[in-house]
């Protein structure tokens, strides 16, 4: 990876990291489907900008309205529901860790629903530790309540388990641009979440007088998700999926890093023995760190 490359990475996983922070914030004043539907709609409405100012058709997506409802659904829906509903219990960091869980469950669930990517060795070394690592986040909890209800924490493994069979699912989408994939999922999602809120939330409920958390809205619907998109994929382009994929680690430092400095949150001590495993199943299942030791 270049100098760049490096750049966009480290950049990305900031932006990632901060969709937990802006979440958390907006989260304190705007119910939880209803911060879904602004973040999609909007984000929706940038990408598709971005498209026409590129030149690039859309009708690749508008071809397959049924697949991308789908994907939707799986990437978009139920992962952003469970993710805010969870962090208006649990702390941006804390839900960070938990979603960085999200490359394990990929692994299971390719190694059950697909022929080509089945369990290896250094892979299930992998999964067992990063597992691990999860329980030991969530036990505690289950015994103490010392930081948040364990449905909370529940309700993001939930939304890293979405994301898993998002990441099989869109394997199906290899014939058409990354860009109009991100624009056709958040189309779709936007069309699936609208006639929920709207029959769900009267008008009044899902507004804010709070100029602080409209901004929290904005950033992360267009920098931490429109944006974060177009940044992902120029990345894929130049140093391939692979390493783009190291995001994952970078993520809940930055959520973790703004949850402190700003959010007044603390991670507990054994929250962070569960982060370490997290990070050595990821390091392990990654491989590359121990192929330049040899």
């Amino acid at each position: 990876m270049s100098a760049s490359d490096w750049g966009q990475l480290l950049l990305l996983g900031g932006l990632w990291g901060g969709s937990f922070f802006f979440a958390r914030i907006a989260v304190a004043d705007i119910p939880s489907l209803a911060l879904v539907l602004y973040r999609v709609a909007i984000a929706a409405l940038v990408l598709h900008l971005w498209l026409r100012l590129r030149g690039i058709s859309f009708a690749p997506a508008l071809a397959r309205p049924g697949s991308f409802l789908c994907l939707a659904l799986l990437n978009n829906v139920i992962p952003f529901s469970l993710i805010f509903t969870g962090q208006t219990k649990i702390g941006a960091g804390l839900a960070s860790v938990l979603y960085a869980t999200t490359p394990l469950w990929t692994i299971l669930v390719a190694n059950l629903l697909t022929a080509d990517e089945k369990l290896s060795t250094t892979k299930l070394i992998g999964v067992g530790l990063g597992i691990a690592g999860a329980a030991i986040m969530i036990g505690p909890g289950l015994l103490f309540q010392t930081d948040g209800p364990t449905w909370a924490k529940l309700a993001v493994i939930g939304a890293a388990i979405s994301y898993a069979f998002a990441a099989v699912y869109a394997k199906r989408f290899r014939d058409i641009k990354p860009s109009v994939v991100a624009t056709g999922q958040l189309t779709a999602s936007t069309i699936l979440m609208a006639p929920i809120v709207f029959v769900l939330y009267s008008p009044e409920s899902i507004v804010t007088s709070s100029i602080s958390i409209w901004m929290a809205v904005g950033f992360l619907a267009v920098f931490t998700t429109a944006f974060a998109f177009i940044l992902y994929f120029n990345i894929i382009a130049s140093a391939g999926a692979t390493n783009a994929s190291l995001v994952t680690l970078l993520v809940p430092a930055s959520a973790i890093i703004l949850g402190t400095a700003f959010l007044g949150e603390r991670l507990e001590l054994y929250e962070f023995a569960g982060l370490a495993l997290i990070v050595s199943s990821l390091l392990i299942m990654d491989g590359r760190l121990f192929r330049r030791r040899a």
